[in-house]
């Protein structure tokens, strides 16, 4: 018995002995102390200036897809579309213009054509869909329906030395419908300094003259038609504007 007691004695030294966890630490990367400026700089922020460099490589990447492939080939569509609604414009057609819907031959086949008010809904970030708000405009001011006018002429933000000041015109044309004399004037002046040329300013000076005149305000009118006399003789206005100059006068007793 005393033999197997012996043999069943088990050595806990083993079990008892703390093991030593080994770690093996990374090595950490010196910096040249010799580094100065921008190398230093870069050597010290690598990683966030790898992370920041990919970022700008995607986000130019992007830009250079919209500005050179995506938006050209959308102002290529928009151009298509609102050739069909213009023609139908150009014919009075002004409801087709608008909406749509009629189905035409296309080089491509038949097609049912876009008008003014979905060309400048679905290309709104075109110049494109920027004029077909201005010619979506034009169709309501053409079917009396003045508020619609506004809401799509105030829409367009093309600079066209022509265009531009008879979407604001416009605007006035519309105010003067609904008898807001006062915002008509305000849209008619605007639409004068937005081109300076001899075709739309002195025309809509003229326009804001008469305004004046419907107020009553002669000494207003008188003011702007002796602007068109001074500055704008040889216009189509300027030729005729002594005998409103004369009228206004007399009317004022001025």
């Amino acid at each position: 018995m005393a033999d197997l007691k012996d043999e069943t004695t088990v050595d806990n030294t083993e079990v008892n002995t703390p093991v030593e966890e080994t770690i093996e630490e990374t090595p950490t990367k010196t910096i040249d102390p010799n580094l100065q400026g921008a190398q230093l700089f870069y050597e010290t922020n690598k990683k966030m200036i790898t992370y920041v460099g990919g970022g700008l490589a995607l986000i130019i990447g992007a830009f250079c897809f919209f500005k050179f492939y995506y938006l050209p080939e959308q102002e290529t569509e928009a151009s298509n579309e609102i050739f069909w609604a213009q023609n139908y414009f150009e014919a009075d057609s002004f409801n087709i213009a608008l909406k749509g819907g009629v189905t035409v031959m296309a080089p491509e086949g038949q097609k049912q054509i876009m008008g003014f008010e979905q060309i400048a809904d679905e290309y709104s970030i075109t110049k494109t869909g920027s004029l077909a708000n201005y010619c979506a405009g034009i169709c309501y001011l053409r079917t009396g329906k003045f508020e619609q006018a506004i809401e799509f002429l105030q829409k367009y933000d093309g600079d066209d030395e022509m265009i531009a000041p008879i979407a604001v015109g416009a605007i006035g044309d519309c105010n003067m419908e609904l008898n807001k004399v006062d915002e008509a004037i305000k849209f008619y002046l605007k639409a004068a300094e937005k081109s300076n040329n001899t075709f739309t300013t002195p025309f809509y000076l003229k326009k804001a003259g008469f305004a004046y005149e419907q107020q009553a305000n002669f000494s207003e009118a008188l003011v702007i038609y002796e602007r068109i006399q001074k500055e704008y003789s040889r216009s189509n206005e300027g030729k005729e504007i002594e005998r409103d100059i004369a009228k206004v006068k007399a009317l004022g007793n001025l």
